[in-house]
């Protein structure tokens, strides 16, 4: 208790230090900041972990427990009690590739548990497209989806789902009349200040999501227009800037130890650091997502950040705003990452963190407690799930790691097979093996206990939650060769046991890919071959539009059905392949 009070007075006093200075009538305004990213609907205190740095160990790192949408609220009640003004932004990607316990209730629940939260501005990311544009303004405008037949998704499970009580921005996407998607901006105006908050999604967006589901939508360069926007801002008015864009990098040495508060971002990589460097001066502020990573980089003075993905952390900025000017302070804003810790994280790793945070955000991380109303809500859409989500469905035999070895990883080796043997009968199209996109394999499949394992429906659906059909086609042995040497990286395909080559990373583009061969013989350029792909990489998602050519198109079944028959014909438990099936030279 004492510790709470004297944190509680240390903090107090810092930020009266940011907020207030003797002598001027009208003094400093701060604004508190609390921003997340890529929660993707992980609202339940799961097995998520943070590798955050240990202070008292350099080089090393502490694998915290963390997540969790109650103590993340926890979490934000306690920094806004910090804090006169505060406003709460999400950073795109909320929903899309998530648990079941908002993919079976068609993601209402995470926007329902958002609200709860007190959400106060979102951008959208990729995955909000996910199921196309016409569902996605149902999210935000609310009201119950027709069920359809056989599936087991519900809308409206607790009642009438009212939508989004938050504005969704993005200044980059635009439709066909000219007119954008969403608004463009949000200001809001704090101690007599205003300040606008711009949104923008990375313009891969063609690539990311099935193009069907964004026919009519242009996606402009991020940072013209978000520079468009802020020069508009300020001519009414508008001098306090923040972007908040669902693009974002990498720092530090490939593999090192995450350095999430480290300021001078070494070796920052990725796009964007490059939309960075073409953002307007006037932009004060640049909040990030999409690549899942954490960092809190101060460039020329202007914080750009992140706060991994999941729930697992929050970024926090006390933002200084000059009444004189209306504009921020930046040599006297401060601006943090903080960990989400959860009812798993141990006592030592509390205190270690703690004591390296600066008095307001020390206090806010003592004093966060779980939101109980918030927790009850997602128990109540967790019991709803838990007949489904416990349903055993198969057995393994081994752990199907994912992340390994350039990509060619065991759970997607996993799921590859599943979908070929689903599909090579004449019957079911004929195929002669399969590919499947590394990022639809969003989970490991692990055994609990001492293997074989049962496997339940919500560890498979975890693991493939996109609801994608199967699609066999026709493509040339040519047609092959190019569709992997298009690859945008090693591992970015993951091929299933009968396909094998070797990547040549440092070859000229077209001579990348080696030693092409299906069913251990080569591959006739002329010949014709039958393939599995998703219907999200049938229709060229993730970069793949050499698969918009495939001719002969039979479809399949849904993605997750295939995993659970493969999985139900293995009695013994399905074993892991160890075997790579691509090298990478």
């Amino acid at each position: 208790m004492r510790l709470l009070t004297l944190l509680a007075a240390a903090a107090a006093a810092a930020l009266a230090g940011c907020a207030t200075a003797p002598g001027p009538a009208s003094a400093p305004v701060t604004l508190r900041v609390i921003a997340f990213n890529d929660l993707h609907g992980n609202l339940e205190s799961s097995n998520l972990v943070l590798p955050h740095p240990d202070p008292a160990k350099p080089g090393q790192a502490l694998r915290m427990a963390v997540g969790g949408a109650a103590h993340q609220a926890g979490l934000i009640k306690a920094l806004r009690a910090g804090a006169q003004h505060s406003v709460v932004v999400s950073s795109g990607d909320a929903i899309g590739a998530t648990p079941l316990v908002s993919a079976l209730f068609w993601h209402e629940s995470t926007i329902d548990v958002m609200n709860r939260m007190g959400v106060d501005i979102a951008t959208l990311g990729n995955h909000e497209f996910d199921a196309g544009v016409a569902e996605l303004q149902r999210m935000v405008n609310g009201g119950c989806r027709a069920p359809k037949a056989g599936d087991p998704a519900v809308s409206c499970a607790l009642g009438e789902y009212e939508g989004a009580k938050f504005p969704f921005v993005s200044a980059n996407i635009v439709q066909d009349n000219g007119r954008p998607l969403v608004a463009t901006s949000v200001i809001r105006e704090v101690g007599g200040i205003k300040v606008g908050f711009i949104g923008a999604v990375t313009t891969d967006m063609p690539s990311l999501v099935v193009p069907s589901g964004i026919a009519g939508l242009r996606f402009i360069d991020e940072s013209k227009a978000i520079n468009a926007e802020a020069a508009r801002l300020q001519a009414a008015g508008v001098q306090a800037l923040v972007a908040v864009i669902h693009e974002g990098g990498n720092t530090g040495e490939p593999g090192s130890t995450m350095e999430w508060n480290d300021a001078g971002c070494a070796n920052r990589r990725g796009a964007i650091f490059e939309i960075e460097k073409q953002l307007s001066p006037a932009v004060d502020v640049v909040l990030s997502g999409h690549s899942h990573q954490g960092y809190n980089c101060k460039i020329n003075g202007r914080p750009v950040m992140q706060a991994t993905a999941q729930g697992r952390g929050l970024s926090v900025l006390d933002l200084v705003l000059d009444p004189t000017t209306g504009d921020v302070d930046r040599a006297r804003s401060l601006h943090r990452n903080l960990p989400v810790f959860n009812e798993k994280t141990t006592a030592a790793h509390r205190e270690l963190v703690i004591s390296q945070e600066p008095a307001p955000y020390a206090f806010a991380l003592s004093a966060a407690q779980p939101d109980a109303a918030i927790a009850a809500r997602v128990a109540a859409y967790s019991e709803r799930a838990r007949p489904l989500a416990e349903r055993k469905v198969g057995r393994i035999a081994g752990n199907f790691a994912t992340g390994a070895n350039n990509g060619d990883m065991a759970a997607g080796r996993l799921v590859a097979d599943a979908q070929w043997h689903s599909t090579r009968s004449a019957e079911r199209g004929g195929s002669q093996f399969a590919l499947m996109n590394n990022g639809g394999v969003r989970a490991a499949l692990v055994c609990r206990g001492t293997p074989p394992c049962d496997v339940s429906f919500g560890d498979v659906f975890t693991m493939q939650p996109f609801g994608n059909t199967l699609v066999v086609m026709t493509l040339s042995g040519a047609e092959i060769q190019a569709l992997i040497e298009g690859q945008s990286r090693a591992g970015a395909l993951i091929p299933s046991s009968n396909i094998r080559w070797t990547w040549r990373a440092n070859a000229p583009q077209g001579q990348r890919v080696q030693n092409l061969r299906i069913g251990g013989e080569p591959v006739n350029p002329a010949k014709d071959y039958r393939l599995t792909v998703n219907s999200f990489m049938a229709e060229g998602g993730d970069g793949f539009t050499t698969l918009r050519a495939g001719r002969n198109r039979v479809g399949g079944d849904v993605d997750i059905d295939a995993l659970m028959a493969f999985l139900a014909a293995n009695t013994n438990g399905v074993t892991p392949d160890p075997d790579l099936r691509y090298t990478v030279e």
